[in-house]
């Protein structure tokens, strides 16, 4: 799936070893996978993105090939934060100081985290179907919560969700993909497969304290950095699904306009909450317009 890249493994600063593929030529570019998914599911687009660009895509801490290691009391482990840090280092090991970042769901929040804690690194930054953490957790509806009970559900204190989830992990790939009004459309088997295969006792884990940090440090975060009136400078793309929880609980554009100065674009997709594979054509030609200009 991912033809001409290269395969390498690049350990960052607290030991933990980052799995990635990189190809192609150009300006770097940074891409950051969601949740349950590994850099796979970019493999509809990464090779077109490989024209115009060196293109990473790396699987975050605790997901696809890269480490998992246990999680700490306070969650840190898991942070956005850290998964940023983790992008920067991967990033500087391939000889990149400065570069792009595309990311979905939980890659978009370590994107976001990335352009506030590191602006001298990211040129620009295109979230595919999140709005940021802090207004999700002070803005939730209904509809959001039917859609998105797995937040809570993940969060919860080691190791209720771990121990209801294992043995389970065929069945929890499939369904948490399986989303109302889309299915399982865009999916492949042979990417199903891949993506099971990643599912072990110790990516279930690493996702549950990526959850349990969402609503406690990585909250606080945030809430920190608006009230002190820090911002993302650089300039921010938001697309998302016209078939996702995102479009059915927020407007987009105006849940991001609080947290960044530069909101550069926005688009609605033909897809549901798992655009790069949903509508391929789509992504493909927003991203390269934003990350060509």
């Amino acid at each position: 799936m991912f033809e001409h890249f290269t395969e390498r493994r690049v350990t960052v600063s607290d030991g933990v070893t980052i799995h990635l593929r990189h190809g192609g030529s150009g300006p770097p570019l940074l891409l950051l996978h969601g949740n349950p998914l590994t850099h796979v599911m970019w493999h509809k687009i990464a090779p077109r993105l490989a024209e115009d660009f060196t293109v990473v895509a790396i699987d975050l801490r605790g997901y696809g090939d890269s480490d998992k290691p246990f999680g700490e009391p306070d969650h840190s482990t898991y942070t956005f934060r850290r998964m940023a840090q983790d992008g920067v280092e991967v990033m500087a090991a391939l000889g990149f100081e400065r570069f792009l970042v595309a990311g979905h769901d939980r890659g978009a929040r370590a994107g976001y985290r990335m352009a506030l804690d590191h602006p001298e690194r990211v040129l620009r930054l295109a979230s595919l179907d999140i709005v940021p953490t802090h207004w999700v957790l002070t803005h939730i509806t209904r509809e959001w919560a039917r859609a998105s009970y797995h937040w809570f559900f993940m969060a919860q204190p080691y190791d209720f969700p771990e121990q209801l989830l294992a043995g389970r992990e065929d069945y929890y790939i499939r369904r948490k993909l399986n989303k109302p009004g889309v299915g399982l459309g865009g999916f492949t088997e042979e990417v199903l497969a891949e993506y099971v295969r990643c599912c072990t006792p110790e990516n279930i884990h690493a996702v549950c304290e990526d959850y349990r940090a969402a609503i406690g440090p990585d909250f606080e975060m945030d809430a920190e950095d608006l009230e002190a009136g820090r911002l993302i400078e650089c300039p921010v793309l938001v697309l998302w699904g016209e078939r996702s929880h995102v479009e059915r609980s927020f407007r987009p554009l105006e849940a991001w306009a609080p947290y960044a100065r530069n909101i550069a674009g926005g688009r609605r997709l033909p897809s549901g909450h798992y655009p790069a594979e949903q509508c391929p054509d789509e992504t493909y030609t927003e991203l390269v317009g934003f990350f060509s200009r």
